[in-house]
């Protein structure tokens, strides 16, 4: 018997899809590593909104970086020798970007500048930066994911304190982790784990550690599991399934509450973020079909910008 009532579905629309002109031969290193005898024109990812209303969005296995209009339409932002995964846009505007080769990285949006921000730990390379995300106080904490999961669960979570420049490894046993939110008091990360299939709750201590960390929800399984999250105003957290093709809202305790289906044939939703005049549209990458996709929620996202300069 289930625990739970079954979520409430709810259905999704295309806001917009990348334009062909922009589509690539379908071959890169990243393809071949990650989606082998594949043939992939785009990978979208890390869906940012600016403070003017436009919606930034990544396209990995080309190194790029597209801002998008109100209207849904499409401007080239960046093209370089990188893999962008994440991207997260801090209160000055600049883009944080979490690029699989280079470490995160800083972009400007005006004129397409890169600078690296954090490319390594103590002298040692990254696996793989995914995702990243900030607290009020500026503090940046992201994924270290690289090709770990349930054969090597060695993925990692990482705390960066602008002040001290302390960089902390929050965790170092994860199965994959990928997208990450801190609760609504920011007292727990929430850590979507791909190949482990479950959201890990990681409570926050004072010195930068953690402790009984703990699975917060159960994802279905499948080919693939949690990517992306969000949090909306009331503490409820929104959840990408990259092999289901939906989007999950769980409430601040773990109960499960709706499903919002995708309207295309594509079933790899990887990440989402929260814009729109009052906060309450949802937005959300479809990989597969290089489409965003956009429902309505109930609940206001939670605003993403930090307090303190970095």
């Amino acid at each position: 018997m289930s625990l739970f009532a079954p979520p409430k579905e709810r259905s999704t629309e295309v806001f917009t899809r990348m334009p062909e002109e922009f589509w690539r031969d379908g071959d890169s290193d990243w393809v071949r590593a990650n989606k082998p005898g594949q043939r992939v024109a785009n990978f979208l990812e890390g869906p940012s909104f600016d403070r003017d209303g436009n919606l930034y969005v990544t396209d990995i296995p080309y190194g790029r970086i597209f801002r998008i209009s109100a209207s849904g339409e499409w401007e080239l932002i960046v093209e370089y020798d990188g893999w962008p995964n994440g991207l997260k846009i801090h209160q000055d505007g600049r883009l944080f970007v979490a690029d699989y080769r280079k470490g995160v990285l800083v972009v400007d949006p005006v004129n397409g500048r890169i600078e690296p921000f954090l490319t390594h730990r103590r002298s040692e390379s990254f696996k793989g930066v995914n995702d990243l995300f900030f607290d009020a106080d500026g503090c940046l904490y992201f994924t270290d994911q690289g090709q770990t999961g349930m054969h090597d669960p060695s993925g990692r979570v990482f705390r960066y304190d602008p002040t001290s420049t302390r960089l902390d490894c929050l965790l170092d046993n994860g199965p994959s982790p990928n997208g990450l939110v801190l609760d609504l008091e920011e007292k727990a990360l929430l850590v979507a784990m791909t190949r482990g299939n479950a959201i890990w709750r990681l409570p926050l201590q004072g010195d930068s550690q953690t402790s009984k960390v703990g699975v917060f929800a159960a994802m279905a399984g499948g080919v693939s599991g949690a990517d992306g999250l969000a949090l909306d105003k009331a503490g409820s957290l929104y959840v990408c399934d990259a092999g289901h093709g939906c989007v999950w809202s769980f409430d601040r305790f773990g109960v499960p509450l709706y499903c919002y289906r995708t309207c295309t044939s594509g079933r790899t939703l990887t990440n989402l973020a929260f814009g729109g005049t009052d906060g309450r549209e949802l937005y959300i990458t479809d990989s597969s079909t290089g489409t965003v996709l956009r429902t309505v929620t109930e609940q206001a996202g939670k605003p993403l910008f930090s307090h303190r300069e970095i």
